[in-house]
């Protein structure tokens, strides 16, 4: 089985078409997650309702119900199949992704809308889960967050993670206002179990919130990750939320 290594704006994944594949992939994804470093493994698979299945596990061998740059990614690995066109759907534990391409390097999905949001399910931290099952984020403002903060963080990032306000489980995003529409952030990923260079369901939720707050009026979010930067375009009607779009860089590194 061929295996690909791929990066969404710095979160990387093993990657492969376990089309017919009838081994176990939990165990895949531990061992190929251990042998190249990566953040997570995606195997793509037949689908009865889109182009394509997405198959998400953590590097720990945690099922994901999604993963934002991981959907990004198989979008690119199928269209470079040949398996699909400039627009595909896949589908996923959390539902149905219609995914894009903008160029070689640059795609788009649409995330799964929240079916869970409460700004302030422990303090000041905000719970968002995007789509149903939804994947858990506990989102909190750090005033002055800088990337260099992760080691301080560390310690209070996994008690987050691992709190019971979040009985899934989450994964903790910080983030810190730069300008409006503008923001950093840094995720403690669950499955992971450390931060990553990237999340884009993380910068999604952060969206979410801050558009809640009413802080981002024009639905537009520029995501500063360590990785790279996503945009997140909140689209709406009559003050509802009715789409999430991520977009970002796609690179195979093999």
């Amino acid at each position: 089985m061929q295996v690909s290594h791929m990066s969404g704006a710095g979160n990387s994944f093993a990657v492969v078409d376990a089309r017919g594949y009838t081994g176990d992939l939990q165990k895949l994804a531990v061992q190929l997650c251990a042998q190249l470093h990566t953040d997570g493994f995606l195997a793509l698979d037949h689908s009865q309702t889109a182009d394509f299945k997405l198959h998400f596990y953590n590097p720990d061998g945690l099922r994901g119900e999604m993963c934002g740059n991981g959907a990004r990614c198989i979008c690119k690995f199928a269209y470079d199949l040949g398996l699909v066109g400039e627009k595909m759907t896949l589908e996923t534990d959390a539902g149905l992704v219609f995914g894009r391409r903008i160029g070689a390097q640059e795609y788009a999905v649409q995330l799964n809308l929240p079916s869970v949001t409460e700004l302030h399910r422990l303090g000041d931290c905000a719970y968002v889960e995007l789509g149903d099952p939804g994947i858990p984020h506990a989102v909190l403002e750090m005033p002055d967050l800088t990337w260099e903060d992760k080691e301080n963080l560390r310690s209070y990032g996994s008690r987050l993670r691992h709190d019971k306000a979040f009985p899934k489980g989450a994964n903790v995003d910080f983030y810190r206002q730069l300008a409006p529409g503008q923001v950093r952030v840094l995720t403690y990923e669950r499955g992971v179990e450390d931060f990553t260079l990237a999340c884009g369901t993380g910068s999604a939720s952060v969206a979410v919130v801050l558009w809640e707050k009413g802080l981002l009026p024009e639905g537009k979010l520029i995501a500063q990750n360590p990785g790279g930067t996503l945009t997140v375009t909140l689209e709406t009607k009559e003050n509802q939320l009715i789409a999430i779009q991520l977009q970002g860089p796609v690179e195979t590194l093999n």
